[in-house]
């Protein structure tokens, strides 16, 4: 924007509650719902009945004749508003101005929440003597009562205070905050009931509490920050995060649901779902799930993510009928899925790619599976899901070609063992989308792939969930035919959530304590494997040499009915060879040498995956060498640092 983008005038409160009660002042339909809670009303109240500041508004100028966003009018605004069109959209302030307007402006009761976010009917009032004691503060004298005006104690049975008569906010001297601006009719109704009691000065109180408090109301002044109506979608998406520190950022969708709107097209309900049909965020969620599971892998897909995968489609069509047209290289615009590409994406693209880029996240789910990937906490890389969704819309029935999913599955454990997917990415996604499609028709490696080399050192650093590797390793050995220990199965989807298959240690926890080796060494991903919930438990915390032998011998119940059965040894290593397992240092008890063998057995499992072999080395990294937020991570270092 440039310095001369907006303009800044303060402007009389009352002025701007009667603007948005009457539509000339509107929200954007990215703008959420009004959910102030109640205390934070009341403080808002006092602060402007003592004429302290409240902060500024910040408006955007409609432009005449069009339309870009949707638009409604605050909550609580009569009908009539709607159909009004507005001078201003309200970019910040929206839980400000609709607060004061329901409590200082409508007649009718304000709906709010309770610190613990029930709903709740509210009325204010101004306890007029406390208002005029100068050492009280005045949120003591601000007060919300019940929907019957009525505070009441014991269980209902006692009433406290009861204001659901005029005359009964008479004789208490409470002052409805809703006439502030409009306070005649009540000051007259107020003097009326005094002189009838024979109590005259009691007028007088009113007029000092006029004079001291109402005033403020009168005469307050809020500063409006007003965006010229050129301002660019980018720049109100920025400022509106800006402002809004305290709530959830405002994204593109929300944006887009706004603009969309202006023409006709409901994006929310295409997301969300409406007229009892699920919406895109519940197919997704739904989709391939295992039978008892509520949500599959894609349950944390966010409408974002969709748009991005649409961007990257769109903007290579573009650049591709831009090249067509004889367009010089140099002048080619950009595959892009950046935040500023989704808010320049039309309505006809969207639509053109929607469904889709819907059926290419299905697609990858189904892929996801092959590659032993069933629950969203076992998924290496969310971020990762965008551009292999885009890849698989774009490609369509190239995906049911052997020889191109064996390529997407070496890009993708590229890109988690690389651990490329963990910092900036949209310029990755669109290399992606390009480069991937185009090695299918016989093209160069994508750059993820030659890029997507595993560092041996990594293997002792990754403990947790927190490395997206950490994950890729255990469903790579699930994928490559690993046996459970106990039942010799394979971990397919029945199997993986039936025994409730995770992730354990081989050499267990208490018994590497007992031996005093370094926690740092024993928790690694070198010595953690996939074994069901059975299977776990017989292991406990005894050394390997004793829980393989419970294996061996099996065991009976109490009714001398076989519980587990016999394993033959031979068998037996077997399924923990499939588990890159060496079973004769397990059998030995030897730690030391378990953990070199499995680290060398891990390494080639990563280099076939990937294509690129793994030398079985301890580097570190090289001065000026990028880390990835992954191995900060699982380090301890700061990316802010590196």
């Amino acid at each position: 924007m440039s310095k001369t983008a907006f303009k800044t005038n303060p402007v009389a409160l009352e002025s701007l509650l009667r603007q948005c009660g009457a539509g000339k002042i509107q929200l954007p339909d990215f703008q959420r719902s009004w959910v102030w809670a109640e205390d934070r009303i009341l403080s808002l109240i006092a602060s402007i009945s003592s004429a302290f500041p409240i902060g500024a508004l910040m408006t955007l100028e409609s432009k005449p004749g069009v339309t870009i966003f949707a638009r409604r009018p605050v909550q609580g605004a009569p009908i009539a508003a709607m159909e009004t069109t507005p001078e201003e959209l309200l970019l910040d302030g929206q839980q400000r101005m609709t607060s004061l307007y329901q409590a200082c402006l409508r007649r009718e009761v304000v709906e709010t929440i309770t610190p613990k976010n029930k709903m709740v009917k509210r009325w204010f009032y101004i306890d007029i003597l406390k208002a005029l004691k100068p050492d009280d503060g005045r949120d003591e004298a601000i007060f919300s009562v019940p929907e019957d005006r009525r505070i009441k104690t014991n269980f209902d049975r006692n009433i406290l205070l009861d204001l659901s008569q005029p005359q009964y906010e008479f004789e208490k001297l409470m002052f409805p905050l809703n006439r502030v601006f409009d306070w005649d009719e009540w000051q007259e109704s107020f003097g009326d009931y005094w002189i009838a009691k024979g109590e005259v000065a009691k007028r007088d109180i009113f007029k000092k509490f006029k004079n001291e408090v109402l005033v403020n109301f009168n005469d307050y002044q809020v500063p409006v920050i007003t965006l010229a109506h050129d301002t660019s979608h980018e720049a109100v998406c920025l400022v509106f995060e800006k402002v809004n520190t305290g709530g959830k950022a405002l994204d593109a969708f929300e944006l887009l649901t706004a603009m969309y709107a202006a023409r006709g097209h409901k994006l929310r309900d295409d997301w969300l779902g409406a007229d009892g049909k699920k919406g895109m965020q519940a197919r997704l969620a739904e989709f391939g799930r295992a039978a008892d599971q509520t949500v599959g892998v894609l349950s944390k897909v966010a409408s974002t993510d969709v748009l991005q995968a649409i961007a990257l489609r769109h903007t290579k069509k573009v650049r591709a009928d831009k090249a067509a047209s004889g367009v010089s290289e140099n002048d080619l615009p950009a595959v892009r899925a950046t935040r500023q590409s989704l808010l320049d994406l039309p309505l006809e693209a969207y639509l053109a790619y929607r469904d889709g880029v819907e059926a290419g996240y299905k697609r990858a789910a189904k892929f996801l599976r092959q590659q032993n990937i069933h629950r969203v906490i076992d998924l290496p890389y969310q971020t990762q899901l965008v551009p292999l969704a885009a890849i698989f819309a774009e490609i369509g029935d190239k995906a049911d070609h052997a020889g191109h999913m064996n390529k997407i599955a070496r890009w993708f454990w590229c890109g988690i063992f690389g651990e490329l997917y963990g910092g900036a990415i949209e310029s990755r996604f669109a290399k992606d989308i390009v480069e991937v499609p185009a090695w299918l028709d016989g093209g160069p490696e994508p750059s993820t792939v030659s890029e997507g080399v595993f560092r041996a050192d990594r293997l002792l650093t990754m403990r947790t969930r927190l490395s997206a590797a950490y994950k890729g390793i255990h469903a790579l050995l699930m994928r490559e035919g690993a046996k459970d220990f106990r039942s010799g199965q394979g971990y397919d989807l029945t199997v993986f959530f039936d025994e409730g298959v995770d992730i354990h240690h081989i050499f267990p926890q208490d018994w590497c304590a007992a031996q005093k080796i370094d926690v740092k060494i024993y928790d690694s991903v070198i010595n953690k494997t996939p074994l069901s919930y059975r299977t776990n438990r017989i292991i406990g915390g005894v050394a390997p040499s004793k829980y393989l032998a419970k294996l061996e011998i099996g065991k009976k119940n109490a009714d001398g009915q076989i519980e587990n059965p016999p394993i033959a040894p031979a068998v037996l290593d077997s399924y923990l060879t499939s588990h890159c397992i060496s079973p004769i240092h397990l059998r030995a008890d030897d730690f030391e040498s378990f953990m070199k063998e499995r680290r060398k057995a891990l390494l080639t499992l990563i280099g076939n995956a990937t294509g690129h072999p793994v030398a079985d080395a301890v580097e570190a990294p090289e001065e000026g060498e990028e880390i990835s937020e992954d191995v900060a991570r699982d380090s301890g270092i700061s990316i802010a640092t590196t």
